[in-house]
Formats: C-alpha cells, sequence, structure tokens
C-alpha cells in the first residue's frame, strides 16, 4: 500500500501530539503526589518489561536536565525525545515550504533499516535493552 505525505504527516503529527499530551499528564500527576500510571500493555499483562519501558521517564528526565539519568533508565528515550522534538517542526517546514523531505527521508530510513547489515545489529540493541530493562526492573 503506497503512504501519501499528507496521510504520514498526520499520523505522525497526532502520535508527537499524544506523546506531548501524555508527558504532560505524567508531570502534572508527578506534581500532584500521583503515581505514575503504567501503560505498557506487554508488563500489565506478562509482569515483563518490554524495550520502551522507561521511555517516558526517560524523556522527562530529558527535560529536567538530567540527562545521565535518562541514559541509565532507557536509551531510547532519546529516540523519543528527538523524534517529538524535530519531527512536528520538520512538518510544519514541509508543508509550510509544499515540500515533501519528512516523507522521502522516511522511506529512506524504511529501505535503510531492511537490510539485514543494519537491521539485524538493531535488532540486537534492542534486545539487549529489553533485557537490561528487565534486570533493571522497569
Amino acid at each position: 500500500m503506497k503512504q501519501s505525505r499528507n496521510k504520514l504527516y498526520s499520523v505522525m503529527f497526532i502520535a508527537c501530539l499524544a506523546g506531548y499530551i501524555w508527558i504532560y499528564y505524567v508531570l502534572l500527576g508527578n506534581h500532584n503526589g500521583n503515581k505514575s500510571v503504567e501503560v505498557c500493555l506487554i508488563k500489565h499483562f506478562t509482569t515483563i518489561a518490554c524495550p520502551s519501558c522507561g521511555s517516558t521517564r526517560a524523556v522527562i528526565l530529558i527535560i529536567q536536565g538530567k540527562y545521565l539519568d535518562a541514559l541509565k533508565i532507557n536509551p531510547l528515550g532519546y529516540l523519543v525525545a528527538m523524534i517529538m522534538i524535530f519531527v512536528p517542526i520538520w512538518i510544519i517546514i514541509d508543508l509550510g515550504l509544499g515540500r515533501k523531505t519528512l516523507f522521502v527521508f522516511y522511506h529512506k530510513v524504511e529501505l535503510f533499516l531492511q537490510r539485514p547489515q543494519y537491521s539485524i545489529p538493531l535488532i540486537l540493541l534492542i534486545l539487549i535493552i529489553w533485557i537490561l530493562n528487565n534486570i533493571k526492573g522497569l
């Protein structure tokens, strides 16, 4: 199925917006003394942390300037934070200038990740993060 630029941009923008709302909700909850809400369905049903468990906490630590702590919690938090910062800006610039540079970049990354020499090491990295998340008890 061929994906259109506007459909991809809509999905990415909505995902980033949902991420901003979630981060705000978690930060607001922490200020009110509430415990963090568990959203990981894998952890909820299996009690095993998934590779992305701790990403929200890592992003919040990045926002607070605690960069090393964020890296210790989950290095994927940095990827999430970069996506949440740059993708909405990139979408706005592309739409404003009538371009599709993010769309082209997305498809180039997709093709890049289909190559075994790149996908296998990344899969191994995700597996290592998954194992470490469970050792840390996230």
